[in-house]
């Protein structure tokens, strides 16, 4: 892997009011502040580069200080391209501290067929800490078959205790298609929230966490048709994130 920069957002409370304490560009993003209200946050991650390509190692470390409200936005997607031979990683390290929020609506990731990528997302909170993250896993462009291998894992910690330890292995694309993995679907949708618990699963797609959290999954041939299905669960848990529902 070529040595790059971590894409760096630390944001606390100051006064009463939310405020970027830190903002450094990464080697593949660059933080831009769209708004703060209070004790809200917004923040754009725009990509700098084409990415991913072989060798490039994007991180992003995101400290979110207690009592504020951090939402992220992704304008454009992340496409890791033919790796011709060599690989490319990418990884979050999140820290959510007491009382404080998060909300993360990643962007599509794409993987062409000839990537070879590592995806490691780490999340830590603190007392009182929820946040919401949805991300979209997309196998292969539209004219491809699928994907090349991929590693995803993530681990959620509340209070240093393990709330979800999670690794999905794809990196034998020829077992993708076996009963039991993804057949032939090329999209896997996922919605994550910790730090509070809905009163129950609703649907097929939900999975309540034996701690404070739940899980929204769903596998579909395209993009659209999986992020539709994990949809009412964003709507819903976003209210339990920001205090509206119980």
């Amino acid at each position: 892997m070529t040595e790059s920069l971590a894409t760096t957002v630390r944001v606390e409370m100051v006064r009463g009011r939310a405020r970027f304490i830190e903002l450094r560009a990464g080697t593949f993003l660059s933080p831009r502040p769209l708004n703060v209200e209070g004790p809200f946050a917004r923040l754009a991650l725009v990509g700098r580069y084409a990415t991913l390509l072989a060798g490039d190692d994007l991180r992003v470390e995101i400290d979110v200080g207690s009592g504020v409200r951090l939402e992220l936005v992704e304008p454009s997607g992340t496409v890791a391209y033919d790796a011709q031979g060599g690989s490319a990683s990418w990884s979050a390290s999140v820290r959510v501290g007491v009382g404080a929020q998060l909300i993360w609506r990643a962007a599509p990731f794409v993987i062409t067929a000839g990537a070879d990528i590592r995806r490691h997302t780490r999340i830590e909170l603190a007392d009182g800490a929820r946040a919401l993250l949805s991300e979209t896993i997309v196998l292969g462009r539209a004219y491809e078959d699928g994907g090349g291998p991929l590693r995803a894992t993530m681990q959620v910690y509340s209070n240093t205790m393990p709330l979800l330890v999670e690794d999905l292995d794809l990196r034998n694309t020829a077992h993708r298609d076996l009963p039991g993995i993804i057949g032939r679907n090329r999209t896997l949708a996922s919605v994550l929230l910790v730090g509070a618990r809905p009163a129950k699963a609703c649907g097929e797609h939900e999975t309540l966490l034996a701690g404070a959290g739940a899980l929204a999954r769903a596998l579909a041939p395209h993009a659209h048709e999986a992020q539709a299905a994990v949809d009412a669960s964003w709507e819903r848990w976003s209210e339990l994130v920001e205090g509206r529902a119980v």
